[in-house]
């Protein structure tokens, strides 16, 4: 006779995957999160949460972790990238001013392995915490002939809540504002196309390999897990929000500066940057030298070191650099101003 687990979905293995995540999505949870045993959604109660808005508006987002992937499958590191998949979505959601509520997953697998899928989830869970919403809920979809073993895929679900007449759009921004840059944890979840051309096939390296200028392995480095600024955002907009004061965020992923805080200034308004401002974490000189990338190219495909942009009055901006590194611990500089 012919069973499920003979097409490669082992049901009794599904069940133990199961099993092992309730608590790691309980331990994200708050009391907006309301009971549903059994059910097939996640409920999350809104009044407790937007009882200080007037007009509250959902914000939601979506994104995965891309060929980042990768190098977990080829380290064997797993307990990351789930970090990276919140960061991703909630770091965008957070460009309107909107507070994290809830975040979904969605995993992908060949075959259920309870380990290996609360590795992933563990990430998930620690990401959520670090954006302070609830992991409301997840799929796990295993699909035999989709994936190579010991491979995967990750998506994630962010929905968030912001004032309307509070929405940072970037309409407010104007001349003379100042682009404050916080710092990136390294290359986040961007370019890793050209990371593993320039760091497998062009250097001939190993996930396990001791990069001493960087004073870590390959994987470790690679697989440094992306910076989450939802806390950062919040600590700003409670002592500044008023007035605009605040004209607009932008979250630095793959287009690098000029092309992700491009798409937020209004017409008629450009800025400047100087590169000479801020930090610039050793991995992108290192991938520079090992891959002979122009500087150009450097800086459309990669952060280079900075993971966030405020753009605020320049009679706020020290206040703003100050609250940042007091209540994140993040570094933070003045990397730029419009006009």
């Amino acid at each position: 006779m012919t069973t499920y687990k003979d097409s490669g979905v082992d049901l009794d293995v599904y069940a133990e995957s199961m099993a092992r995540l309730p608590k790691l999505a309980r331990r994200t949870f708050s009391d907006r999160v309301l009971p549903l045993e059994g059910g097939f959604a996640g409920l999350f109660q809104l009044n407790s949460q937007t009882a200080n808005y007037t007009d509250p508006v959902l914000v939601s987002c979506t994104d995965g972790v891309g060929t980042k992937l990768k190098i977990a499958f080829q380290a064997n590191q797993h307990h990351t990238v789930g970090i990276d998949l919140v960061a991703m979505s909630v770091n965008d959601a957070i460009c309107c001013g909107a507070a994290p509520l809830f975040f979904l997953d969605y995993v992908a697998m060949p075959k259920d392995h309870p380990d290996l899928l609360e590795q992933i989830v563990s990430g998930i869970s620690e990401g959520c915490m670090q954006s302070g919403c609830a992991l409301l809920g997840g799929e796990t979809a295993i699909m035999s002939d989709m994936y190579q073993t010991g491979e995967y895929d990750l998506a994630g679900f962010c929905v968030g809540v912001a004032e309307r007449n509070r929405i940072i759009d970037g309409r407010a921004i104007q001349g003379g504002d100042v682009l404050i840059g916080v710092e990136s944890s390294g290359l986040h979840s961007n370019g890793y196309s050209l990371v593993r051309k320039i760091v497998f096939d062009i250097a001939g390296l190993n996930v396990d390999d001791n990069v001493p200028e960087l004073g870590q392995t390959v994987a470790d480095a690679l697989l440094t897990p992306t910076r989450i600024y939802a806390k950062c955002v919040a600590a700003v907009l409670e002592r500044f929000s008023a007035n605009a004061s605040v004209s607009g965020i932008a979250h630095i992923t793959g287009g690098g500066l000029r092309e992700n805080v491009g798409r937020i200034l209004p017409k008629g308004i450009s800025c400047s940057v100087d590169g000479d401002t801020w930090e610039i974490p050793n991995i992108f000189a290192w991938l520079q030298r090992l891959g002979n990338v122009e500087d150009g190219e450097m800086n459309r495909v990669f952060n280079r070191g900075i993971g966030l942009v405020m753009l605020v009055r320049p009679a706020i901006a020290d206040d703003v650099l100050a609250t940042i590194m007091s209540e994140t611990g993040f570094k933070a500089w003045e990397i730029g101003v419009c006009y």
